[in-house]
């Protein structure tokens, strides 16, 4: 069943937003308006625009075996880069919440059976990162 969102409830579904404006529409304009985890949908967004590079990096080392980020549709891109910068820097945030949070977010861009994909995508990410880091 697909979940609605609203998305001036669910900070990851904004977190997608403004990383898919940054990098595929070259906004240059990033505000962050009201919002009661403005916080940390700021730390989120910068810190993925900030450390892209070393974030694709990160999924060469981890799954350059598995796909190549850039043939991933950009929805897939900008949810996978915001995962793994919540999974290095943000390791007071269990993995299984950061996972959930991106899934229910995801079904506000993408098909149910893409969810599935991206689950095991994120679960595979989580695991390699998580394990290497901690």
């Amino acid at each position: 069943m697909r979940t609605h969102y609203n998305p001036n409830q669910s900070p990851r579904v904004i977190i997608i937003q403004k990383l898919y404006g940054k990098f595929f529409n070259n906004d240059a304009d990033l505000t962050f308006s009201k919002h009661r985890f403005k916080k940390f949908i700021k730390d989120v967004v910068l810190g993925t625009i900030e450390r892209d590079e070393l974030i694709q990096e990160e999924v060469k080392n981890y799954l350059s075996d598995d796909l190549q980020l850039t043939n991933l549709d950009k929805v897939f891109q900008v949810i996978i880069k915001s995962a793994i910068f919540e999974f290095l820097y943000k390791p007071k945030v269990p993995t299984k919440i950061i996972i959930k949070e991106y899934l229910d977010a995801s079904n506000f861009f993408i098909e149910d059976g893409q969810t599935k994909y991206l689950n095991a995508i994120l679960d595979k990410i989580a695991k390699k990162i998580r394990t290497t880091n901690a």
